[in-house]
């Protein structure tokens, strides 16, 4: 007969959290399925019953890691913020959440660093959605005047640079001291105030130099 489904996701949840626990402790490159069986006290043979592979369970790992982020993007898309604001809670929420981690626990936060690293294509489907989600929000601004004359794209991957240390864990661990939401929120400004397709004369027209 098969399992009640709720026994099967209590299962999973509890095989992630162990997981978890063993990567903070040193890291998933070393991480087994035998190792997790051990610690949650279960066969390989009954894990498996869960996860099929070692990687189907860091596919689960990245998503309990990303589920919050992507909460926080889901909640403020769907307000009724003005654009500009939006745009600050879009990073500063999941900025304050990923520093309070990182203070928390620096080492942890190193573990999972690495692990993102080793397996980038499980987490990619994670940018690619929040991609998507600032794209919306850019949309949105559009509407109301900002970012005139620029593409879709465009904006996103500008916005992207502007912001990367807020939001990329591994860059963020080498500037946390020099990060802050008052400082994202003057970058927030600056963009809506003067990201556009308004050629300024930055770029000139006889390529570089030195005056």
């Amino acid at each position: 007969m098969a399992r009640p489904q709720n026994d099967i996701e209590t299962g999973r949840a509890r095989l992630v959290e162990v997981a978890c626990a063993l990567i903070e402790e040193r890291g998933g490159q070393a991480l087994t399925m035998q190792e997790i069986a051990l610690r949650a006290g279960m066969s390989p043979a009954n894990v498996q019953r869960y996860f099929e592979s070692k990687e189907a369970l860091l596919e689960a790992v990245a998503d309990y890691w990303f589920r919050p982020k992507v909460e926080i993007m889901e909640e403020v898309v769907g307000s009724d913020l003005p654009p500009r604001r939006k745009m600050y809670e879009f990073f500063a929420r999941r900025f304050v959440m990923m520093r309070d981690a990182y203070r928390a626990d620096p080492v942890a936060h190193e573990m999972y660093i690495e692990l993102g690293n080793d397996h980038f294509e499980t987490v990619r489907s994670y940018v690619d959605l929040a991609d998507h989600y600032l794209g919306m929000l850019v949309g949105e601004a559009m509407a109301d005047g900002f970012f005139a004359g620029l593409e879709i794209d465009m904006t996103i991957s500008l916005i992207n640079q502007m912001v990367h240390p807020y939001c990329n864990i591994g860059l963020m661990k080498g500037m946390m001291d020099r990060l802050s939401e008052e400082k994202l929120a003057r970058i927030i400004d600056a963009m809506f105030d003067g990201l556009s397709a308004q050629d300024r004369g930055a770029k000139g027209v006889t390529g570089l130099r030195a005056a």
